[in-house]
């Protein structure tokens, strides 16, 4: 099989989204659909064109056997461990009247993405990849952590180049401070980080977009990008910033809108690492386009365009 351009490593889940709009208790049906921010984006970027390997953990049951379905189905290379220990990630997802989303999620910390190990991360095929994409969702467990530590590791010492978006989910880290150490562990690694607006102050300590990604680049990053939601997203590369507007959509769902952005930026990055300052507009500019169109369908993935 030919060499992955991208590696993906992270979760898998299944999000079960709602039929309606409003709380979850109000709703009577769920439709299922893949999820989890590593798995969308190796979707992501496959639809551009890009070759991609997934690697993570789901449970040995029948949600985790459709999820490596689904992405087969998307010509990701799939490098998934079945667990029989735990049971695949489940995410209900519950949408406001402006598409934003809630998250509920029976199994959290315990679903079988959490049981990633430093073993999954020796066996992803990172060596082989022109680029390593992570999060930190899955990595809130002590093990979880020197997984991820550990296939940033393999990265660096191969000259593969790091993307990392902590995709932060408070409520599934019972201290703060572990995740700022992990991402503070991470960071110097990054070719690339991408925070939300939401997640600076939790990861970097900083409240405003652009002195957050200042700190970014102080911390060794080399492409900081925050992403401001309708308003676009911004980058900052060595003394030079970037900005890129969203398109303007109809929003259905905004679940996936950032790991949307993720995969149109690193469409243009895995082809080009050290874009001149017009191609990484450009880049930018694409990414906030991609990020828009998955706001436009229900769920993370079927908004995502195809080259």
């Amino acid at each position: 099989m030919t060499a992955p351009e991208v590696v993906c490593f992270g979760e898998a889940l299944v999000d079960l989204l709602p039929d309606r709009r409003g709380r979850l208790r109000d709703c009577e049906r769920f439709e299922v659909h893949s999820g989890g921010a590593p798995a969308n984006v190796a979707v992501g970027l496959s639809r551009l064109g890009v070759r991609t390997a997934f690697a993570g953990v789901v449970g040995d049951d029948e949600f985790g056997h459709l999820l490596a379905r689904k992405l087969r189905d998307e010509q990701v290379d799939v490098r998934l461990r079945f667990t029989a220990e735990a049971r695949t990630g489940l995410w209900f997802v519950a949408l406001d009247e402006r598409g934003d989303r809630t998250f509920f999620s029976p199994g959290g910390p315990d679903s079988a993405d959490k049981a990633i190990s430093r073993e999954d991360a020796v066996a992803a095929p990172v060596a082989e990849a022109k680029w390593l994409h992570c999060g930190s969702s899955c990595h809130v467990k002590p093990e979880g952590q020197r997984a991820l530590k550990t296939a940033v590791q393999r990265a660096v010492e191969a000259s593969v180049r790091v993307s990392f978006d902590p995709n932060v989910r408070v409520h599934l880290w019972k201290d703060l401070d572990a995740l700022r150490a992990l991402c503070q562990a991470v960071f110097p690694s990054c070719d690339v980080v991408k925070l939300s607006e939401d997640e600076c102050e939790v990861c970097v300590g900083e409240r405003t977009p652009e002195r957050a990604a200042e700190r970014l680049r102080e911390l060794g990053v080399r492409i900081a990008c925050i992403t401001l939601g309708e308003r676009g997203a911004i980058a900052l590369r060595r003394e030079r910033w970037f900005r890129a507007e969203a398109p303007r959509v109809q929003v259905v769902d905004t679940t996936g809108a950032g790991d949307g952005f993720v995969a149109g930026l690193l469409s243009r990055l895995a082809r080009d690492p050290d874009p001149t300052d017009e191609g990484l507009q450009r880049a930018l500019e694409l990414a906030c386009s991609v990020g828009s169109a998955v706001c436009t369908r229900m769920g993370a993935v079927a908004g995502l365009p195809r080259a």
